[in-house]
């Protein structure tokens, strides 16, 4: 245990990491935004001056201090994260998130305070971005990319991997932790998402034949004690499990054959490229593109919803009343 947190914190984080199943990255972000939050009501409370938030200390803080804490307070740490330390959008929207599910796992779950003041607490106004995607004109190009590569194994490794992206919409992580058991003979992949969260996907004729062309190349090579390198579906030049960063830069190299900016199409836009071709071209309900996608609200789906706007034409195309015309002239109404 970090002996700069208090208990009460330390024990939320290991209450977000054994029973929630919370990534170890979801856990840095709110062991950030929670300690920065107990700082700040240290400095309100006791009412410290000329201490910076960096050298309060919070190892202390215990319930009785918690009580304390009113919904006033936790608007006056928003509202001090936008001013001086320059949060905005999501950072805010994080931090509220943070504290609804603290305060709640106080009240509800430990009950080490009387009352929960968060609950009331409201996000801030967002500015709803809509995804970046390739189109499927583009998709097609970096996918063709291949043709150029000299090297037969990386030639249909990286089409495999570029496929499995643009039809089956993983996170970076859930690709390269894929083991070669985890396809089954029904084409379907077994991924391991965010939160250790188990679901299903499948392969459809297109990507099972990348994956099963590019099996024909992978080099045979023994699992070690120490190692799952033997089990990796995708390997590097080294015989060793593809890592996160060699799948980005190859992708940067792709996009740019491709003649796109690797700025804009980045991983997780091919992730965004699968779910809008899905939901745009498939006819995909908007609860089995969740499911596809690994998303545990399907508000974070929804924002493909927004995307279509052929869809929304053809919708108001489609009105019976679209090729209704008068039988009269309207310019000089009826009195």
């Amino acid at each position: 245990m970090d002996q700069s947190l208090p208990y009460i914190l330390a024990d939320y984080l290991d209450y977000m990491r054994s029973i929630r199943g919370n990534s170890e990255s979801t856990i840095k972000e709110y062991t950030y935004d929670l300690s920065n939050f107990l700082k700040f009501m240290r400095i309100r409370k006791d009412r410290l001056t000329g201490v910076a938030l960096s050298d309060v200390d919070i190892s202390a803080v215990d319930e009785s201090f918690m009580n304390k804490i009113i919904l006033q307070d936790l608007y006056a740490y928003i509202s001090y994260a936008d001013k001086y330390r320059d949060n905005h959008g999501y950072a805010k929207f994080r931090k509220v998130a943070s504290l609804k599910s603290f305060f709640k796992y106080l009240f509800e779950k430990v009950k080490l305070i009387d009352e929960n003041p968060a609950y009331s607490l409201e996000y801030p106004k967002t500015d709803k971005r809509l995804p970046i995607y390739l189109t499927l004109d583009d998709a097609a190009k970096l996918l063709n990319t291949v043709s150029s590569e000299k090297n037969e194994f990386l030639r249909y490794r990286d089409y495999a991997i570029m496929m499995i992206f643009l039809n089956c919409g993983l996170r970076l992580s859930e690709l390269t932790s894929i083991n070669i058991d985890s396809i089954k003979e029904d084409r379907s992949l077994n991924i391991i998402g965010k939160g250790n969260k188990e679901r299903t996907v499948f392969l459809n004729d297109a990507t099972y034949e990348a994956v099963s062309q590019y099996l024909e190349r992978r080099p045979n090579i023994e699992e070690s004690d120490d190692s799952s390198d033997g089990k990796a579906l995708f390997l590097s030049n080294r015989n060793t499990r593809i890592s996160n960063r060699a799948v980005q830069h190859m992708i940067e190299k792709r996009v740019r054959l491709a003649g796109l900016d690797p700025s804009s199409y980045t991983v997780h836009k091919l992730r965004h490229t699968a779910a809008t071709l899905m939901y745009k071209y498939g006819d995909v309900d908007i609860r089995a593109l969740q499911e596809i996608l690994g998303h545990v609200s399907v508000a974070t789906t929804q924002i493909y919803t927004h995307i279509d706007t052929e869809r929304i034409r053809s919708a108001t195309d489609k009105n019976p009343l679209s090729q209704f015309e008068p039988n009269h002239s309207l310019e000089n109404g009826d009195d």
